[in-house]
């Protein structure tokens, strides 16, 4: 059999801390922990987080993969919901509610500093133009939105913050586009084409837009960059789908889910193309997510049986220091 040290020209080095400067394929023997480790490439893969309190669909998210927001949507009664939830990278907690029980909204900013608005609230089942800003704890009122609307999408933070198209009217949506200072909405660049139900990411000033509802049936796989003042075209996504999530920046971004049909497929976008990444466990559309592309969090939605509490933690292809087993 051949050895380590015929391969290598050496053998295993044994060492109280693992490198901090180890190359791909390099093994060594931990006295530490008496655990032989290697530096590897591990694939991207999805994992089982802990199911949050409430299932819903509709629901909008904000923050990271260890430190999530969930808030609104629709539970299962079913009715709109105001529940705000937190994450840890472990489990869920329930926090104070929205003022507003509301669905299909749009979300922004981070776990201590989260942004909603717009979707649709009783009575009437109307669209709302009513914003909420998160501070860790509770939900206070914002500026309105120039136009009420649902089925929108956000990103950005809380106090630079971008709601992008949705909803009325249908199917084909709204270009409109507002960016937010902290306390009032303005007009910003349209998107070039009407959309709905699409998903974004990044930063007000480096926003991305995909996926979403032009038609009245399936899914766009349009892709719509942000320069803080006009959008333009980006890569095409594999597959076209609408009521999906996103997480990450412009140049690093995660698509999740989506529909037609419930879908677990996801892609990764690096500022130029899209590429089919590792698919979720459970298929969802009405979803939502946080986090980056590195380490992305898909939450709730709608899947086959009905509304879901899963959550999902996403781990990208990486090079890793990991312990050698047999298998």
């Amino acid at each position: 059999m051949t050895t380590y040290k015929e391969i290598k020209g050496q053998l295993v080095r044994k060492v109280s801390e693992d490198p901090t400067d180890a190359q791909l394929g390099q093994i060594w023997y931990n006295t530490s922990i008496g655990t032989l480790k290697g530096y590897v490439t591990v694939d991207a893969a999805w994992a089982s987080g802990g199911n949050m309190g409430t299932a819903r669909d509709g629901l909008a998210g904000a923050g990271l993969q260890t430190a999530g927001l969930a808030f609104g949507g629709q539970d299962t009664s079913p009715a709109r919901t105001a529940k705000t939830e937190e994450y840890n990278g472990l489990s869920w907690a329930e926090q104070n509610d929205l003022s507003t029980a509301r669905n299909i909204l749009g979300g922004a900013g981070t776990q201590t500093a989260g942004l909603a608005f717009g979707g649709i609230a009783p009575p009437g089942n109307t669209a709302k133009n009513s914003t909420e800003e998160y501070g860790g704890s509770s939900w206070t009122s914002g500026g309105n939105l120039g136009t009420a609307r649902y089925f929108l999408t956000g990103a950005g933070t809380q106090t630079a913050g971008l709601a992008v198209g949705g909803s009325p009217p249908a199917p084909a949506g709204l270009t409109n586009v507002e960016e937010y200072d902290g306390s009032s909405w303005t007009a910003g660049g349209s998107l070039p084409v009407a959309k709905r139900s699409s998903a974004a990411c990044g930063t007000q000033t480096a926003g991305l837009n995909f996926g979403g509802k032009t038609t009245p049936s399936g899914g766009a796989n349009t892709t719509e960059e942000y320069d803080g003042s006009s959008w333009t075209s980006g890569g095409t996504m594999n597959t076209g789908r609408r009521t999906l999530a996103g997480a990450g920046i412009q140049t690093a971004a995660l698509g999740m889910a989506g529909y037609p049909p419930n879908r677990t497929d996801c892609e990764k976008y690096d500022g130029t193309s899209w590429t089919t990444t590792a698919s979720m466990a459970t298929a969802r559309r009405y979803t939502a997510g946080c986090g980056t592309q590195a380490a992305g969090l898909g939450f709730g939605g709608y899947a086959p049986g009905g509304k879901t509490n899963a959550t999902e933690e996403f781990t990208d292809t990486a090079n890793v220091s990991k312990v050698i087993t047999s298998s």
